[in-house]
């Protein structure tokens, strides 16, 4: 398999193996639940326990040493991951505080910065940067797990190749394309972009079938024409897409109950086996209209049944569903009381809750874990509470922050 080979790699590559692991410090002053922990056992280490508490958790502090932290306690638990690293576009005045403390690294980063290519020397240390951490955050993940990672364009390429890595190219789930705005920009000279990256990776094939709550557009397509009891429903094609010659074993007579007319369809199978047929009949699950008139009989697909099994998430999107950049802007606004933010571009919490949703489509369950190491203006906490309010479950966040707003503007 091709790999990712950025200058600093070699340095770099097992970096999170020598990361120190520290204590959480609890600041009792900020915290609604703190409980003064046990005494240690006789020779137990006090960051093997670094937390006496398993609800929401913010901590400030550099995520690379908080991911090492929480990995005594955390370790394969987390059953959904979220971050929003650093976009290193290049426009931005963003500068790699690169945290490491590795002689190697420093020794690198003395040796070779700056680079002859101002790019590659911006592009290597967003890669150095993310290598570890990513390492961490795979080591945190539940086998059952998914992570997502919103990107855009200046690194989308190097992420994926970098996770293709570290998660294996076979767990990668999806590219889903966000679309993070509804206007154009016509200050853009090429192109006004209107979309963002969402990349899903699971930890392990135990997530090999998902499966999300229906959005409420989709039922209002169901009615109940013929006033069936088992409540409003839509009708599938009956008619294989594949011909007689090809599915020889699907190719049998049905009748009309209308007309008792046997019909046969001249070209293609159909889609069941004629024990399914005769199951159809017998449940009364076939429609050929009103009045007998369809040519080829239709198969009514229950709401109620649909709405127990799910549908298939898609890699799209849209802002209608998930929000957009504006949205979370005026959602922060209001938390905070203040036009005037510090802080640029948040996330709205419905694109949150809905990778939320996926990860509980993989695992089936509500009531666990969600984690945010690059946790910025706090959305992913916002969104995970909200859901718990809607639905009544019992999910819990931990997020991360090393910037100075995490008390500001995270917290809040």
């Amino acid at each position: 398999m091709p790999t990712l080979e950025f200058k600093g790699k070699q340095h770099i590559y097992a970096h999170h193996l020598t990361v120190p692991y520290r204590p959480l410090e609890i600041d009792a002053t900020k915290s609604y639940t703190y409980i003064i922990p046990p005494p240690l056992e006789p020779n137990e280490d006090s960051s093997c326990n670094p937390t006496n508490t398993d609800d929401n958790l913010i901590i400030h502090g550099d995520n690379l040493h908080a991911l090492k932290a929480l990995l005594p306690r955390y370790a394969n638990r987390i059953k959904c991951i979220y971050i929003d690293p650093p976009y290193n576009t290049g426009n931005e005045n963003w500068v790699y505080n690169d945290n490491v403390n590795s002689p190697l690294m420093q020794q690198w980063f003395t040796e070779n910065t700056p680079v002859d290519n101002e790019d590659l020397e911006r592009h290597d240390k967003w890669l150095c940067m993310m290598w570890p951490r990513l390492h961490l955050l795979k080591e945190l993940l539940a086998d059952d797990g998914v992570i997502f990672v919103s990107i855009d364009d200046n690194e989308q390429h190097h992420l994926r190749m970098m996770m293709d890595e570290i998660l294996g190219k076979e767990n990668f789930l999806a590219d889903i394309i966000w679309q993070h705005r509804y206007g154009r920009s016509n200050n853009a000279k090429l192109f006004s972009n209107q979309r963002e990256h969402v990349i899903a990776y699971r930890k392990s094939d135990a997530v090999s079938h998902i499966r999300v709550k229906r959005d409420e557009k989709l039922n209002e397509t169901y009615s109940n024409p013929d006033d069936d009891p088992r409540g409003s429903w839509v009708s599938s094609s009956y008619v294989n897409p594949a011909t007689k010659e090809k599915r020889p074993n699907l190719v049998y007579a049905v009748i009309n109950p209308h007309t008792r007319e046997s019909i046969n369809h001249p070209t293609h199978a159909w889609k069941y086996s004629r024990s399914t047929y005769e199951n159809h009949v017998k449940d009364d699950r076939l429609w050929w209209g009103i009045d007998g008139n369809l040519r080829y009989p239709r198969l009514k697909n229950f709401l109620s049944e649909s709405e127990e099994k799910g549908i298939v998430p898609i890699d799209l999107m849209l802002a209608d569903v998930a929000g957009t950049t504006d949205e979370g802007t005026k959602q922060l606004q209001v938390v905070l009381q203040s036009t005037a933010l510090e802080f640029n571009n948040p996330k709205p919490t419905r694109l949150i809750a809905n990778l939320i949703g996926i990860a509980e489509g993989a695992s089936g369950k509500n009531d666990f874990i969600v984690l945010d190491s690059f946790a910025g203006s706090g959305t992913t906490a916002h969104a995970v509470l909200d859901l718990n309010k809607e639905d009544g479950g019992n999910r819990k966040f931990i997020l991360i922050e090393c910037e100075d707003y995490a008390d500001t503007i995270t917290a809040v």
